[in-house]
């Protein structure tokens, strides 16, 4: 089954039909804007409140934004990005050690989303981690390269750190207390994505990955600093988001739209593949206990607008969302009150 990985190939000169979107479902690249006003918050700025007024208007009107002077440092965000271009250089056989279709093993080595079920593939490979606890799980990890669980477990710490202040300011500019997200949320699963995808032949027939929300809490996402691929769906359109030197981009997923009662977006979004280069993005998702209760804080329903949705339970979604394909329409509606 290995056989199916991108990766195995040098170089691919034409799009297999298994790849080929119908018409409808092509991604228009022509048509994507650019946007200079996405948000771009600076972590380091003095005045919190102006830092939490920020994250608020991005919530509500993007649904994501970029943040920068967050703490952790250019040296490891390079570090984890050279040993995710390492890992996917390694030997076929190498890497055919680690390959599963089977969404539900927590250390797979995979190609597209969810093989077993979709008609169209998607134009990447990609090595899921789970990071929470490490100790339980590095064990299971490559161990090759040599150096790969170093690396990727100290960037897993400092990311699940900047996570947790991330969800203190977002539950602030909700006007929550600055741990009521982190304590509806539990003991979080933290769980990570190395995504390559490869030179493409033709980019405009397939997709990296195609338009989807997260089912998560919450996304921080490592770009290519030097390719761009990521889009987001704003009024109507898809506008390019171009790495932002040494940013990461944070993505509201779809708990935190339930928990906010709506007022947040877990926002859509789409990566697409290019004919020149390679691109490597590493996303990062802290994620609900499975246990944990998601539904709307009182506070935020107070004033007498209903609960959008019903309550539910985390692992209920997570259930729900692999039962589907990753396109369908945005899994929160089927948990509307």
């Amino acid at each position: 089954m290995a056989d199916r990985l991108l990766s195995t190939v040098p170089h691919h000169r034409n799009l297999p039909e298994s790849y080929v979107r119908p018409e409808s479902q092509r991604p228009r690249l022509a048509e994507v804007e650019s946007d200079a006003n996405i948000p771009v918050v600076d972590l380091g700025a003095d005045d919190q409140s102006q830092i939490i007024s920020q994250i608020n208007d991005a919530c509500r009107s993007y649904g994501f934004f970029q943040i920068v002077n967050h703490g952790i440092s250019v040296e490891l965000m390079l570090k984890m990005m050279a040993i995710a271009f390492e890992f996917f250089y390694l030997p076929p056989e190498e890497k055919a050690k680690l390959y599963s279709d089977d969404p539900a093993k927590k250390i797979r080595l995979s190609t597209s989303f969810n093989v077993r079920k979709e008609t169209v593939h998607n134009w990447r490979d990609y090595l899921r981690l789970h990071c929470y606890p490490l100790e339980e799980f590095v064990p299971g990890w490559p161990s090759n390269p040599p150096s790969f669980r170093e690396v990727v477990s100290t960037y897993c710490r400092e990311v699940r750190q900047l996570g947790f202040r991330l969800l203190g300011l977002i539950s602030l500019s909700l006007g929550l207390e600055e741990d009521y997200i982190e304590k509806v949320l539990g003991e979080q699963e933290q769980h990570m994505a190395i995504n390559y995808y490869p030179q493409c032949p033709e980019p405009e027939l397939t997709y990296g990955l195609p338009a989807h929300t997260d089912p998560n809490a919450l996304t921080i996402l490592l770009q290519d600093q030097k390719v761009a691929g990521l889009q987001v769906f704003k009024d109507g359109k898809w506008i390019r988001v171009d790495p932002h030197p040494n940013a990461f981009v944070i993505n509201i997923g779809d708990q935190l739209q339930a928990l906010s009662n709506g007022r947040y977006k877990s926002v859509w979004h789409r990566a697409v593949v290019n004919s020149d280069e390679e691109r490597m993005s590493v996303a990062s998702f802290l994620c609900p206990c499975n246990s944990a209760v998601i539904s709307p804080a009182k506070t935020l329903t107070g004033d007498g607008s209903a609960a959008v949705y019903r309550s539910f339970t985390y692992a209920e979604y997570y259930k729900k969302f692999w039962s589907r394909n990753l396109d369908q329409e945005h899994c929160l509606e089927l948990f509307k009150s």
